[in-house]
């Protein structure tokens, strides 16, 4: 095993610790702090994968905004002491402890087959795709009508958002 291989384990006990520690905090800005620590280590996967952009989108969209959104509504909720929720098993609990251990089987799978010797090496294609170029050239030549179709939409959704406020105070 390699330094990459190593790196890759640690980030991904990393990310999967801070997931499990996110979801069973009590109190929600140690959540958020988890998930913050999350999204690097996800972001140091996906740097290992040789997906440059897509490791910079992830620490610039997710953590930029997203998380400074959480901890915005979370200070403006201004969140009280929890109630305990009741204990009894209902259908719900038994659904969701069917489909955990589903999901927990269908990843073992995943990781067991993951190790075998079939994909050793990358394809020189598989590295160039995460590079910033790359997807520039991509999106701008191959798919540039379905970029501008997306720009458009996401105008009308902002000019549609500006008219409802403007409609609200006045």
């Amino acid at each position: 095993m390699n330094f990459e291989s190593y790196l890759f384990i640690v980030l991904a006990s990393g990310a999967v610790f801070t997931g499990i520690m996110m979801i069973t905090r009590k109190n929600p800005v140690m959540s958020v702090i988890y998930l913050i620590i999350n999204f690097f280590c996800v972001s140091g996967i996906y740097l290992l994968l040789k997906a440059q952009f897509i490791a910079i989108i992830q620490v610039l969209v997710y953590m930029g905004a997203i998380m400074v959104l959480f901890l915005f509504v979370i200070m403006l909720l201004n969140l009280k002491e929890e109630k305990k929720l009741s204990d009894n098993f209902g259908y719900k609990k038994i659904t969701a402890l069917l489909l955990c251990i589903t999901l927990m089987s269908l990843l073992g799978l995943t990781f067991y087959f993951g190790f075998d010797k079939r994909y050793n090496e990358m394809s020189l294609k598989a590295e160039q795709i995460g590079v910033a170029e790359y997807l520039g050239k991509e999106l701008f030549t191959t798919y540039s009508f379905p970029v501008i179709i997306a720009g458009l939409i996401l105008l009308a959704a902002i000019i549609g958002a500006v008219v409802l406020a403007k409609k609200k105070f006045e």
